[in-house]
């Protein structure tokens, strides 16, 4: 399998800025100017991700990397993130965005302690020391009214993302190899794995930035101020 490059995507320039709502010239611009080279590195992370150059690595088509982007997203709540790559999704596929959309409601569902609200991280960590920071909790399996949409891959990538999400300490070789049974390489393993971290860095980063547009503007530095407060 090869990605499907068939249609041009057009995503905004810089991502992060659009899902932060950032305005050229604004404060939160002139604040990533000065981390230039972070920036421009997270949007060349992103375009190797969705829209990468050919040779492709691996087998995971474009919309399988939606698809995932779109759970991800909404399994980490933010709404602008997940509302963009859902759209985007559904660009490409609208019957498999409605299923990943109804997928999202039972992932967080299902990520649900009785009586109470989402929790986690959820798992076990190895006997120690931090083995009192253990903590069970529910786990996700797919709607099997999607399997057939889904596939095997979907599913088995959808349960492995959702146990990134809320059940990190649980990841292990048998949760490897049943993506593997499911149909993927190490390679496709390496991307899956890979755009789960990005995104949730890249949704951390926007929460981020959008509380600091939320705040108030601090009033200018007076000289003196600002000479003690250069770093």
């Amino acid at each position: 399998m090869t990605m499907n490059t068939s249609a041009t995507l057009h995503f905004p320039d810089d991502v992060i800025d659009h899902l932060a709502g950032i305005e050229p010239g604004s404060t939160l611009d002139s604040v990533r100017r000065h981390r230039a080279q972070a920036r421009s590195q997270a949007q060349q992370s992103f375009a190797a991700l969705f829209t990468p150059s050919e040779p492709v690595a691996g087998s995971v088509s474009r919309r399988e990397r939606l698809a995932l982007a779109a759970f991800t997203a909404g399994l980490h709540g933010e709404q602008r993130s997940a509302s963009f790559y859902a759209k985007a999704l559904a660009a490409e596929d609208a019957e498999l965005a409605a299923a990943i959309a109804s997928e999202v409601v039972r992932g967080r569902a299902q990520s649900l302690q009785a009586g109470s609200g989402p929790h986690g991280p959820y798992g076990r960590y190895p006997a120690g020391p931090l083995s009192r920071e253990d903590q069970p909790g529910p786990s996700y399996a797919v709607d099997p009214a999607h399997a057939a949409l889904l596939g095997r891959r979907l599913t088995a990538a959808l349960a492995h993302a959702h146990l990134l999400a809320y059940h990190p300490r649980d990841a292990s070789a048998a949760a490897l190899q049943a993506l593997q049974q499911a149909g993927w390489s190490e390679t496709d393993i390496v991307i899956l794995s890979q755009l789960a971290s990005f995104l949730s860095f890249q949704i951390r980063v926007v929460a981020g930035l959008r509380v600091l547009a939320a705040r108030p503007a601090a009033p200018a530095a007076t000289p003196s101020t600002a000479e003690h407060t250069q770093p």
